[in-house]
C-alpha cells in the first residue's frame, strides 16, 4: 500500500495525470479504458531498464489481475479521476494506496500460484490484497490502523472478493494461526526483517517487501526460504514506503 518506486523511468510517472473518464448510457463513470491504458503503461515501465522486473516484463496473469481490479473503488471518491494514473494516492489515516506498477512488481516477484495461500501485511485499501486475490487460493491481510481495517474489510466484500480475510492488528508478528504461508508481502517498512514472518513463510516460499537500511535508504527485498530453510536475500529496485509501525509491548 504506501509505496512510489525512487526512480522515474523514462518519464512514465511523471507524464500521467488525471485521465478522462468516459460516461455510458445509463450516466454511471466507466473506467475500463483507463484500466487498459495503466496495464499498458506498467507494461511499458517494466520494460525500462533498472525497472526491478524479471526479465524487463511483467506477466500477462499479473497484468491481467491489475487490469480487472475497479482501484477507483479502492480510493476516497475526491482522487477519484486520478485513480488509474501510476502514483499512490492518498487514503486517509497519513497513508496511501501503492503505485501500481509497485503493486504489480511485487506481485509478480511473489510468484504465488493458484494454490498459494499468502499473507500480506499492511491492507491499506485493500488494492494489492483485491489484486493477489484473482491469483491465488487464499489472501489473509492484517492492517494495523483499524479504521483501515474496517474499510478495507467492507470494501472488499462489497466488490466480492470472498477470498480476502481482513484482521486488524500487528502484522510484524505475522497470523501464525494460517502458517505456514506460500508467500508473504510486506507494504510498509520495518528496519530488520521481522523473524516471526519468516518462520511462518513455507520451505519454498518467498517473502517480498521494502527494508530500511542505512541513513534511511529502503530497498525492495525478496527472501526464499529452500527446501531445508535456508535464506537467500537479495535486492531488487530502490522504493520509499511508509515505515513498518507496531503496537506497544
Amino acid at each position: 500500500m504506501r509505496c512510489l518506486a525512487r526512480r522515474v523511468f523514462g518519464g512514465i510517472l511523471l507524464a500521467l495525470g488525471a485521465m478522462p473518464v468516459s460516461i455510458d448510457a445509463a450516466g454511471t463513470a466507466d473506467f475500463s479504458k483507463q484500466r487498459a491504458r495503466l496495464v499498458e503503461t506498467v507494461r511499458a515501465h517494466a520494460a525500462q531498464p533498472g525497472s526491478g522486473a524479471p526479465g524487463g516484463r511483467i506477466s500477462p496473469r499479473v497484468l491481467a489481475a491489475l487490469g480487472a481490479v475497479p482501484r477507483h473503488v479502492l480510493v476516497p471518491e475526491r482522487h477519484r479521476r486520478l485513480a488509474y494514473a501510476d502514483r499512490p494516492l492518498p487514503i486517509g489515516y497519513g497513508q496511501t494506496i501503492s503505485q501500481p506498477y509497485i503493486v504489480a512488481l511485487m506481485t509478480e516477484l511473489l510468484r504465488a500460484g493458484p494454490k498459494a495461500v499468502v499473507l500480506e501485511v499492511g491492507t491499506g485499501s485493500g488494492y494489492q490484497a483485491a489484486v493477489l486475490s484473482r491469483l491465488v487460493r487464499h489472501v489473509y491481510t492484517i492492517e494495523i490502523v483499524e479504521g483501515l481495517a474496517r474499510r478495507a474489510a467492507a470494501d472488499l466484500a462489497r466488490l466480492g472478493y470472498g477470498n480476502v480475510t481482513v484482521r486488524a492488528g500487528d502484522g510484524y508478528k505475522g497470523w501464525p494461526e494460517h502458517a505456514p504461508f506460500d508467500g508473504i508481502m510486506v507494504t510498509a517498512a520495518p528496519k530488520v526483517i521481522p523473524p516471526p514472518l519468516i518462520a511462518q513463510l513455507k520451505p519454498g516460499g518467498r517473502l517480498v517487501m521494502p527494508l530500511e537500511g542505512a541513513l534511511g535508504r529502503q530497498s525492495l527485498i525478496v527472501i526464499e526460504k529452500d527446501r531445508d530453510g535456508r535464506i537467500v536475500r537479495r535486492n531488487v529496485i530502490a522504493v520509499r514506503f511508509v515505515p513498518l509501525t507496531r503496537n506497544p509491548p
